[in-house]
């Protein structure tokens, strides 16, 4: 994507879960494009790296808010560090998920969840949404999931989440038409990152998580040239994720639920 073509050059983006993995690519297709980048995540080391290497290969500024936004301090760390800069497009995209029985889940694992998936994203939109809508520029892309569209045995809580923040964003979209401000939800299917080795209590990942993973930087550039082109609410990644992402359409859900459990598993 030229930069002059870009709807992205002279912009500034917050990143979130920039660290690694679809965040990172994002972080670096945006500044490719001549956005700025404010770039959050947990690992201060690992962000001053990708901002120096952003700086250095874009020529664009990049800063760095270390938070945990699990954590409701963490969140309002950022929100506080960008008091007074002007935030042009939000992307949600830091995202934890858990691979096992719901049961057999922590306490912890559970709320981690939940409070980053879900939480995390509605108070960061909360917060810089509306000087965007007072602009009439930039927007909000949240990182959903192909998990979004049916249920996910042994991804309950995961699937779960992805399941709001489709609904979330979608819901933005129709209430930010004619605004001049950008809603994306950007759904992956399996993906070659971290994710899975953090999620995965023990076993297998499942026939359908082993199989056919996208690239971060393949999921990063449909995100990019669909937020671009400023369409539809939804953008999923992949040929093949898209028709498994609209299997729901054409069987009920109870087998729906049955079909994805044969997925999940390791057998």
């Amino acid at each position: 994507m030229s930069r002059s073509r870009s709807p992205f050059h002279g912009l500034r983006a917050l990143v979130t879960g920039a660290s690694g993995g679809i965040g990172e690519e994002l972080a670096l297709g945006l500044a490719a494009a001549g956005a700025d980048v404010v770039l959050v995540a947990r690992s201060a080391d690992r962000l001053d790296a990708l901002a120096s290497r952003i700086r250095t290969e874009h020529g664009v500024e990049a800063t760095t808010v270390p938070a945990d936004l699990a954590q409701a301090d963490g969140v309002d760390r950022v929100v506080a560090a960008l008091a007074d800069v002007r935030v042009d497009v939000l992307v949600a995209n830091a995202g934890v998920g858990d691979h096992g029985a719901f049961v057999d889940a922590t306490d912890e694992r559970l709320r981690t969840q939940v409070d980053l998936n879900c939480t995390a994203v509605v108070r960061l939109v909360h917060a810089f949404l509306p000087p965007m809508l007072a602009r009439r520029v930039g927007g909000v892309m949240t990182v959903a999931s192909t998990a979004a569209f049916q249920p996910t045995p042994s991804m309950a809580v995961y699937g779960a989440t992805k399941a709001f923040v489709l609904s979330f964003t979608e819901a933005l979209w129709q209430e930010s038409r004619g605004s001049g401000v950008r809603i994306l939800a950007l759904c992956p299917g399996p993906t070659s990152t971290g994710f899975f080795d953090a999620a995965t209590r023990g076993g297998a990942q499942g026939r359908f998580l082993e199989r056919g993973r996208q690239t971060a930087a393949q999921v990063a550039a449909v995100g990019l040239r669909a937020f671009g082109r400023a369409g539809g609410p939804t953008v999923v990644s992949g040929g093949a994720n898209a028709a498994v992402a609209n299997v729901h359409r054409f069987v009920p859900r109870s087998l729906m639920a049955k079909m994805s459990a044969i997925a999940m598993s390791g057998d």
